[in-house]
């Protein structure tokens, strides 16, 4: 294949950054190999994407689409209209676009448009990041060419023949955090030599997990703890009152992932995709409490996939008020614990999944 052709790529992924950070790694990986393509995403209207896109350096259209809601509500009653909008303006999008290959990470709107793509035998590429997929992916993938997984035993939902492990795309600036320990202590203004606990909610912010951290502040500050607090856009202006205040920094995003993982000796996460592929990655002792609000309980189930080669620490929502403070006070006294979860968890990263997916891709572009 000639690396000088300009092709016209297409991808779509949004609504929480791990639809949105593993779609803008991929651009930029088939940027650098394909510097003369044209690339275009398409997300959800009013998501973060519509700013995190733009903020990469890539144009972004978006479609009026959302989820359905597990209750009836008047957005659920407005889905079919949307739905039928999105497919419409999908096909309007890549009618005038004319992509070569369509890639999609997740998210509202990866579904009309990889729909349209694949009805207009536009080759297609779905990554799917979690251990059990929803249902748009499970839809997508009949006519899906390739779909690039991180988790084994996928076959039980999509084409066997058509799914390639390679792991999730991450930031690429995770892959040397050991190197960054000291900037990083600097970075945040933490004490060298003190423990820092650092509490991720993901992008938007996680309710229990930000109620948990605010009622803990005393038995934190108890065991000499800083903390890093990512509390999400949705709750900054709740627990900003907190920043400074007991070894506390409170952030509604953290814009440098790397050296908050490298000032990190412990992590307090959910267990959405690209977190967990991110701290296998980072190798960090980790307790994930995972979103029960989300579909088919898939955070659990990401969770036990780490769980289960003793690699991390699970405490469920429902669990918080019983086993939180016994098993925090556990493994922040055993410095071998800590280091056993930490080894075993680097064990499971699939580091070099954006290169792999992109060769994919670039075998499609090659049909």
């Amino acid at each position: 294949m000639s690396k000088s052709k300009a092709y016209k790529i297409i991808l779509s992924g949004g609504g929480t950054g791990g639809h949105i950070y593993p779609a803008i790694a991929i651009a930029n990986e088939l940027k650098r190999r394909l510097p003369d393509s044209k690339f275009l995403f398409v997300g959800a209207k009013d998501r973060m994407e519509m700013e995190k896109v733009p903020q990469s350096g890539y144009e972004i259209k978006g479609l009026w689409i959302s989820g359905i809601q597990r209750k009836l509500t008047l957005k659920n009653l407005m889905f079919p209209f949307k739905l039928l909008s999105s497919i419409w303006n999908a096909r309007k999008i890549v009618k005038s676009f004319k992509p070569d290959v369509a890639i999609g990470t997740g998210g509202f709107a990866s579904g009309p448009l990889l729909h349209v793509a694949a009805s207009k035998k536009i080759p297609t590429l779905i990554q799917e990041q979690n251990s059990y997929p929803g249902i748009t992916n499970k839809l997508l993938s009949k006519k899906a060419h390739k779909i690039c997984v991180a988790y084994d035993n996928l076959e039980r939902f999509f084409p066997e023949e058509k799914i390639i492990k390679t792991g999730n795309p991450v930031r690429q600036g995770l892959l040397d955090v050991e190197a960054k320990v000291v900037k990083a202590k600097n970075h945040f203004d933490l004490k060298h030599g003190k423990y820092t606990l650092l509490v991720l909610g993901g992008s938007l912010g996680a309710r229990r997990v930000n109620e948990l951290i605010e009622k803990k502040l005393d038995f934190l500050d108890t065991q000499n703890i800083q903390i890093i607090w990512q509390c999400g856009k949705l709750y900054y202006s709740q627990y900003k009152i907190y920043n400074n205040t007991k070894n506390v920094q409170v952030y509604e995003f953290l814009n440098d992932m790397d050296l908050a993982y490298a000032a990190a000796d412990v992590v307090i996460s959910r267990a959405g995709a690209i977190s967990v592929s991110e701290l296998c990655i980072v190798g960090r002792p980790v307790i994930f409490i995972p979103s029960p609000n989300v579909a088919k309980d898939h955070q659990t189930k990401n969770a036990l996939a780490i769980v289960e080669n003793d690699a991390a620490m699970l405490i469920k929502e429902a669990d918080l008020e019983v086993d939180f403070e016994n098993k925090f006070s556990q493994l922040i006294a055993s410095p071998e614990k800590q280091k056993e979860l930490g080894r075993n968890l680097k064990k499971l990263a699939l580091v070099n999944a954006t290169k792999d997916i992109v060769d994919e891709v670039e075998k499609l572009l090659n049909l």
